[in-house]
């Protein structure tokens, strides 16, 4: 059942929100999860029909006009940010889609399993792998994997979500590590190909081709399928900005739906100001030329 003390809403349990994916499946609709990083970005990302909201410090940068990658470097706590975002912004203002908590498994400083009880006492009905190391590659993943802070903690919180009945919804960049979530018992599994193309801040030249998107996205399902047949499978990142694109990698491969973060709040902001702030310029004053002049009459 939704919330037992408002009647509606945050926080649903793993099941009710697995059974909420596979009714929209069932309608022969596509998943779409989207990234808020304020309030207002989440109160009409609902509006718009999404299933889930998930909410990451990367949310908060994007928001102030930076890159998405700012959430993987050192400028802030990322749990508390997800944290606070969640609780003064989105969770009161969102009525009844599932909110997802982002949480960094690789923080030393968190006891896990006393976090995702206060994510989930929060009022969160799930968790997302993010930050992650996942997509963090060459020299310095390397790095990360010898220095107490592989990938691994990922994994294992997961599995720890999945005991304490939050749904999970990770990001993975590679079949292998699909396979480790899979077997963590992750929910659905985001094929993450990179950082999103477009607009003020998103990459032009960081960016894998449509051959390698559609590829590396149906190796993950694939991988994943052979440990369990029950996950959803969601596209992200890349070239995938525009519903149009989605629906390129829909059509192409066995997943199931999409994961907008920059695609969504940050290309839809840019959007509509820019455009609405050149209508309010397009105006013309009548009394312009007279200013500072007493009307006649």
């Amino acid at each position: 059942m939704p919330n037992p003390w408002t009647g509606k809403g945050n926080p649903y349990t793993r099941k009710e929100v697995v059974d909420r994916l596979r009714a929209t499946l069932k309608q022969g609709n596509a998943i779409i999860a989207a990234g808020a990083g304020t309030g207002i970005s989440a109160k009409f990302i609902e509006q718009g029909g999404a299933d889930l909201i998930i909410i990451y410090n990367s949310g908060r940068f994007r928001m102030m006009g930076h890159g998405s990658s700012c959430g993987l470097m050192a400028y802030g706590d990322a749990n508390a940010i997800a944290m606070e975002i969640g609780e003064y912004e989105v969770l009161p203002v969102v009525e009844e889609v599932p909110v997802i908590c982002g949480v960094h498994a690789t923080d030393p400083r968190r006891r896990m399993w006393h976090w995702l009880g206060q994510v989930k006492a929060m009022g969160f009905s799930g968790v997302n792998n993010f930050p992650t190391h996942t997509i963090v590659d060459g020299h310095f993943r390397g790095v990360l994997e010898e220095t107490g802070m592989s990938v691994q903690k990922e994994f294992e919180m997961v599995a720890l979500a999945r005991r304490m009945d939050l749904f999970s919804v990770v990001y993975v960049a590679t079949p292998d590590e699909a396979v480790q979530m899979a077997k963590a018992g992750a929910d659905a599994i985001i094929a993450h190909v990179g950082t999103t193309v477009g607009g003020s801040i998103g990459v032009k030249k960081a960016v894998v081709t449509w051959d390698f998107t559609i590829k590396r996205t149906q190796e993950i399902i694939n991988a994943a399928r052979r440990v369990r047949k029950d996950i959803f499978f969601l596209c992200h990142g890349g070239p995938i900005n525009t519903p149009a694109d989605a629906d390129r990698v829909l059509q192409n491969t066995d997943a199931v739906g999409f994961v907008g973060a920059s695609s969504l709040e940050r290309m839809g902001v840019e959007a509509s100001l820019t455009n609405l702030t050149r209508e309010f310029k397009n105006l013309k004053a009548p009394a312009a030329k007279s200013f500072g002049k007493a009307r006649k009459g």
